[in-house]
């Protein structure tokens, strides 16, 4: 009710003053204002339509003061946040795809600061000699949790997969599964007593079960691949996603918790001491 009576007002005060100032030029060109008033009609008029102006901007001072709140209204709009909602709905959490693992990208994801947890789950790290360095820092400086989930190297499913890469590669490419599973638990128990303190925070597990997933997690980023005949999860297309909670996301995580209840310990201490322990 309010708005409409501020509207009609708005209207009739703005008709009136089209009008007297038609008013005035027709008066004005007949010479009947120095009739009617000498000398003063004018200033009057004047005064007149100053007035009604006047009292149109006091009608619309309330919404001229909206305009000085635009700024902090503004500032309240998240547009980062709206932008990841709308990820998340509308491309299950898919931020891009990469030709093959990036490298430079996932290690700027374990330098953010928010990013309190890392996870990995391979069959191997093929570039692990490189994140080294990476993951050691995240330890020890930030005190990041790092997981790590590698194949058991006595797994059946490591000569699964060794014929896998097999199949259409050259045989004088082949890959040793098991070599490099061990290879990369040499890796991280040199990683394990580079580390002075927080070790507590470096923990690997080995498990005998089927992945169908590659995944590098830092914080709420996640990189994803496949396990492709004949091609490396690295060298494959990696997917990019964004947020825990977006449908991707979601299912992914689940992989990545399912494979962590199943896995078992290794003491980084002696990892061949600890393997050799673990029944498959």
């Amino acid at each position: 009710m309010g708005s409409a009576v501020r509207y009609w007002a708005e209207r009739i005060v703005l008709i009136f003053m089209a009008t007297a100032g038609i008013l005035v030029l027709v008066v004005d060109l007949f010479g009947w204002l120095d009739e009617l008033a000498p000398g003063v009609t004018l200033q009057k008029m004047t005064l007149l339509i100053l007035s009604t102006v006047t009292l149109f901007l006091l009608l619309e001072l309330d919404r001229l003061r909206m305009l000085d709140n635009v700024d902090t209204q503004l500032s309240k709009l998240d547009i980062d946040k709206e932008a990841g909602r709308l990820r998340r709905e509308h491309y299950a959490g898919v931020v891009r795809v990469h030709p093959r693992f990036p490298e430079d990208v996932f290690t700027e994801f374990v330098r953010d600061g928010a990013s309190r947890e890392v996870t990995v789950l391979q069959t191997w790290i093929p570039d692990l000699q490189r994140l080294r360095p990476e993951l050691r820092d995240a330890i020890a400086d930030r005190r990041t949790e790092v997981r790590i989930l590698l194949l058991h190297p006595a797994s059946p499913v490591a000569q699964l997969r060794g014929d896998a890469l097999r199949t259409v590669r050259d045989p004088a490419q082949d890959e040793d599964v098991k070599a490099n599973v061990e290879r990369c638990l040499s890796h991280l128990e040199a990683l394990y007593h580079d580390i002075p303190v927080h070790r507590s925070l470096l923990q690997v597990r080995v498990y005998n079960s089927l992945p169908s997933i590659a995944v590098y997690k830092a914080g709420e980023h996640y990189l994803v691949s496949s396990f492709l005949h004949g091609q490396l999860a690295v060298d494959s297309t990696q997917i990019e996603l964004d947020g825990c909670d977006s449908v991707m996301g979601r299912e992914v995580q689940q992989e990545l918790d399912t494979l962590w209840m199943v896995g078992r310990d290794v003491d980084l201490s002696d990892w061949r001491a600890s393997i050799s322990t673990i029944n498959l």
